[in-house]
């Protein structure tokens, strides 16, 4: 079971798998421990199997094999209704005849709460949400985000210890999705409450996530915390889809301690962390992250070296995007600060670059 956080576990996927049509699996042996408390997130491409694994939780798929444990207790055969968890979906799926209110209301009824402690838990479910003035309107009267902000205080209401969040910003523009990021943060900061959250979305994995569950193929590719993820991919999946990368292909020449000394394909020599290789001969892939790539100034001495030609420079405000031609490749991108600096770079200069054996990871081929 994988688990790198101490504490209770609370949510455990035990060698859980799914299929649609009885052949192709599309969660493929899943082992999984989410502590009490946790914000864990499900990050993948679409068809991984994220969303799957998230509804066979909820209670709307059925595992094919496999336990899937709340609290220590399989839940596996427990209608969705009866699990006590909190959902929030992208399409926000608010009864549009009913007022915010109602809506709110409506899961303690089901729960048999009488009329007054339903209305003081609607309330002050509202106020989780700064809602409290709309408890009369429709649905259809709210904004997208304010509607996403009922779909949360109604997840809360009942005061669930899990929450399962569904893509739940996919449908908002970037700066209101971005504010809500830090909003639902915040919200998990001050109930404790464990949340499972689904998305493709790598910049919103890494900005609201205590650990990230990296999917593809049906399988979880690494776990671990944002930053781990970010500076220490273990695959070149991984490496390419969290965060921007330069990808170099080579082969290993010779292998030291931790590095490798790996060809690439134009020649040139590469000292890197040796992390998918283990051999002298094995083929790799090559990983930087393009502010990592540094352009050298006076005497500094990296341990990676070469001559490049800038070919592009985008202004990005805060840095510029350089594009440069290095290693026999014209699409390496260096992320140069918006600083003094970056005002003697122009399109055609030739300029020395550099970057730390630590910061460049041999991963494996594909």
């Amino acid at each position: 079971m994988e688990n790198e956080n101490p504490g209770e576990v609370f949510v455990a996927f035990d060698r859980v798998q799914k299929s649609y049509d009885g052949e192709e699996l599309v969660v493929k042996d899943l082992n999984l421990a989410i502590s009490k408390g946790e914000f864990l997130t499900m990050l993948g491409p679409s068809g991984s199997g994220k969303t799957t694994c998230l509804m066979m939780l909820a209670g709307f798929e059925t595992a094919t094999y496999g336990d899937i444990l709340l609290d220590g207790q399989a839940i596996n055969n427990i209608p969705p209704h009866k699990r006590g968890i909190g959902m929030v979906f992208q399409n926000y799926a608010l009864f549009p005849h009913m007022t915010i209110g109602e809506n709110l209301s409506f899961p303690l009824e089901v729960r048999g709460m009488d009329k007054s402690e339903r209305e003081a838990k609607v309330m002050n479910a509202l106020a989780m949400v700064q809602m409290e003035a709309f408890a009369g309107r429709r649905p259809a009267q709210l904004s997208g985000g304010q509607q996403q902000r009922v779909a949360l205080a109604r997840a809360l209401v009942f005061e669930p210890e899990l929450v399962l969040m569904d893509e739940p910003l996919g449908a908002l523009d970037k700066n209101l999705r971005e504010h809500m990021q830090y909003e639902i943060k915040h919200l998990h900061e001050k109930l404790g409450i464990t949340v499972v959250y689904v998305t493709h979305d790598q910049t919103e994995a890494l900005t609201m996530s205590d650990r990230i569950a990296v999917f593809d193929d049906g399988r979880i590719q690494q776990l671990a915390s944002p930053a781990d993820l970010y500076e220490r991919p273990e695959n070149a999946f991984v490496a390419q889809f969290i965060g921007e990368n330069n990808r170099m292909q080579g082969e290993v020449e010779s292998i030291e301690g931790d590095f490798a000394q790996v060809r690439l394909d134009d020649g040139s020599m590469v000292k890197a962390l040796k992390v998918c290789v283990s051999e002298v001969g094995d083929k790799t892939t090559l990983s930087l992250r393009p502010e990592r790539a540094l352009v050298v100034k006076g005497d500094a001495q990296y341990a990676n070296m070469f001559d490049a030609t800038v070919k592009e420079l985008i202004y990005l405000g805060d840095h510029i995007r350089s594009r440069v031609s290095v290693c026999g490749r014209d699409d390496f991108i260096m992320k140069v600060p918006n600083s003094s600096d970056h005002h003697s770079m122009r399109v055609g200069q030739s300029v020395r670059i550099g970057w730390s054996e630590h910061d460049c990871r041999a991963l494996d081929a594909t």
